[in-house]
C-alpha cells in the first residue's frame, strides 16, 4: 500500500481489508519508512508534528495482541488537546472520535520536553531534558479488521495513534529530585480506569517497560536509530504507553482515570 493510500484510509476511517502482515510487510525498517512518508504527506498539507507516541510498552498485553516489542508514531497538532483544570490535581475535556477507525482508549503518562536530550543520554540526562509530566488519554485506532495485525502493520499504521488528551501538567522537579526518584515514583504508581462511573480496570506504571521513564529512554534510542526520523525537540509531547488494556470507545462515553497522588486524574467525554 502506498503512503497516499495509507493516508486515504486514515482520513476516511476505512479498514484496509487485507490480511495481517500485507501492509506492514516483513521488515521493520521498511514499515517505519512507510510511516515517515505518510508523516511527510501530512506535513505538506499543513499538519504540524507535536511529538511522539510509544506503543506496546505494556508487556502484559504482548501475548494478547501478538506484538512483542514497543513501537512508535507521530503525535499531530490536529489530534492533540489539553484538558481544562477542574479540582486540584484533576482536569477534564472531550475527545472527538470523528474519522477514527475502531477507536480504543488508553490511560498513560505524558512527558513534555524542554530540550533535546544529549547523545547517548543516561536516565539522568534524559530527566534533565524533561519539562513536565501529566496523565493522559491516548485514543488509538487500527485500520486492520478486529485489531488483528502484525507488529510492522502497526508501524505502517502511524503507530495506531489517533488522539491525545493531556491532563494536569506538573513540573518534573516538583515530583522528583532525580531520575531514580522519578522512575520509582512512576513504577509504583497505580491507575484506576472508570467508564460511565464504573470501574473497568486497574494498572500500574511498572507495566510500562518497568516505568514510563524507562519507556521514554528506550524509545529515544530506537528513534535515533531510524533513518529519517526527527529527534526529540523542546516542546515535544511524548505519551509512553497504556497502563491497562485498550478499551473500545463509543460516542457519549464518559471516562475517568485516577492516578496515584501526586499524578492527578483526568476525565473525558467522547463525542
Amino acid at each position: 500500500m502506498t503512503p497516499e493510500q495509507l493516508l486515504q484510509h486514515h482520513d476516511q476511517a476505512r479498514l484496509w481489508g487485507l490480511p495481517p502482515g500485507v501492509v506492514g510487510g516483513p521488515d521493520t525498517a521498511a514499515a517505519y519508512q512507510q510511516a515517515l512518508a505518510v508523516r511527510q504527506l501530512r506535513q505538506q498539507r499543513g499538519e504540524v508534528p507535536r511529538g511522539y507516541k510509544i506503543g506496546f510498552t505494556n508487556r502484559t498485553l504482548w501475548q494478547r495482541y501478538e506484538v512483542f516489542a514497543p513501537m512508535w508514531g507521530t503525535v499531530w497538532d490536529t489530534g492533540l488537546s489539553f484538558a481544562e483544570p477542574a479540582a486540584l490535581g484533576s482536569a477534564g475535556g472531550s475527545i472527538d472520535l470523528t474519522h477514527t477507525c475502531q477507536p480504543r482508549l488508553e490511560p498513560e503518562i505524558v512527558f513534555g520536553m524542554k530540550a533535546t536530550p544529549v547523545a547517548h543520554a543516561s536516565w539522568q540526562q534524559l530527566f534533565e531534558a524533561i519539562d513536565w509530566i501529566a496523565p493522559g488519554f491516548e485514543v488509538v485506532q487500527s485500520h486492520a479488521l478486529d485489531w488483528k495485525f502484525t507488529a510492522t502493520d502497526t508501524m505502517a499504521d502511524s503507530g495506531l495513534h489517533a488522539r491525545l488528551l493531556v491532563g494536569p501538567r506538573q513540573a518534573v522537579q516538583q515530583l522528583a529530585t532525580d531520575a531514580q526518584a522519578l522512575h520509582a515514583l512512576l513504577a509504583q504508581a497505580q491507575v484506576t480506569l472508570f467508564k460511565n462511573g464504573q470501574t473497568v480496570e486497574q494498572g500500574t506504571g511498572a507495566n510500562v517497560l518497568d516505568s514510563p521513564l524507562n519507556a521514554l529512554h528506550h524509545f529515544l534510542k530506537e528513534l535515533r536509530q531510524c533513518p529519517g526520523a526527527v529527534d526529540l525537540q523542546a516542546g515535544d509531547v511524548i505519551t509512553t504507553g497504556t497502563w491497562t488494556d485498550a478499551w473500545p470507545l463509543q460516542v457519549g462515553d464518559n471516562w475517568r482515570a485516577e492516578f496515584s497522588a501526586p499524578l492527578g486524574s483526568l476525565s473525558a467525554q467522547m463525542r
